[in-house]
């Protein structure tokens, strides 16, 4: 309950930051730069809490519908001066996190089309980012605003795949452009037979799909290269990119 009280306020007082983590193509993969928007919350000290601390809070009492508008709103801000300075390309890929209760937010997508229709946004730059047990769980929710969503021009990405359960026959089904293996089975695969499999798994079944590839968490170089012997299309991670400021240029 206290988290509800300080995040109430400090979505009236614009207490929250955020943060972009960039994303490289392996093997080739064709896009300009890309990255992916975190949000942080800022304490009237300055100190900075990561969502792990104050997403459950905001799911568990529906804040998170406000907080995705939000990030939204300041996210197309951004990227709207961007490209006004022609800093960012219309090949890259944004990608925007979005919670399961915004899923079934049947005002959301008009609060997309309003805002691409404010701004010289390209459509197909962004990409709504769910976790896949969240589409899951909103199954019938979740497809309706996958094909809503991507018929504005918009990409979907599912993210942390493979901690949910029959990862692999929902792939049929929900008609994403991108899945991010999960990075708890990335971190430590060239240690562990059994998530080295695993990430394999996930990259085979997804080209099969046809779907591009995202590896999380990919701490080192000796992950990122055995990433690319795999053929996994893109990597993300603190080997790569510690998140920064959005107004912070990536440097790679």
């Amino acid at each position: 309950m206290e988290w509800v009280s300080q995040l109430t306020r400090a979505l009236q007082d614009n207490l929250f930051v955020l943060h972009k983590q960039c994303i490289i193509a392996l093997n080739g993969a064709a896009s300009g730069p890309s990255c992916e928007f975190l949000v942080r919350l800022k304490e009237r000290n300055g100190k900075l809490i990561l969502p792990g601390a104050f997403i459950p809070a905001a799911e568990r009492y529906n804040l998170m519908p406000k907080l995705d508008r939000w990030v939204l709103t300041q996210v197309f801000a951004h990227l709207a001066q961007q490209f006004a300075a022609h800093r960012a390309k219309a090949d890259s890929i944004y990608f925007i996190n979005l919670s399961g209760a915004t899923l079934g937010d049947e005002t959301y997508l008009q609060f997309v089309r309003d805002a691409l229709s404010r701004t010289d946004i390209p459509p197909q730059a962004i990409c709504f980012e769910v976790t896949e047990t969240a589409a899951i769980a909103n199954l019938s929710n979740a497809l309706s605003f996958i094909r809503n969503v991507k018929s504005l021009g918009c990409k979907v990405a599912l993210d942390d795949f493979g901690t949910g359960l029959s990862s692999f026959s929902y792939l049929k089904t929900l008609a994403a452009d991108y899945i991010k293996i999960d990075g708890g089975f990335v971190r430590d695969m060239l240690h562990d037979p059994m998530d080295a499999a695993i990430v394999e798994a996930i990259n085979n079944i997804g080209h099969v799909a046809g779907l591009k590839t995202i590896a999380e968490f990919v701490e080192n170089a000796a992950i990122q290269a055995r990433l690319t012997e795999i053929g996994v299309d893109y990597a993300q991670g603190y080997g790569i990119h510690r998140p920064e400021l959005i107004d912070t240029e990536c440097v790679i």
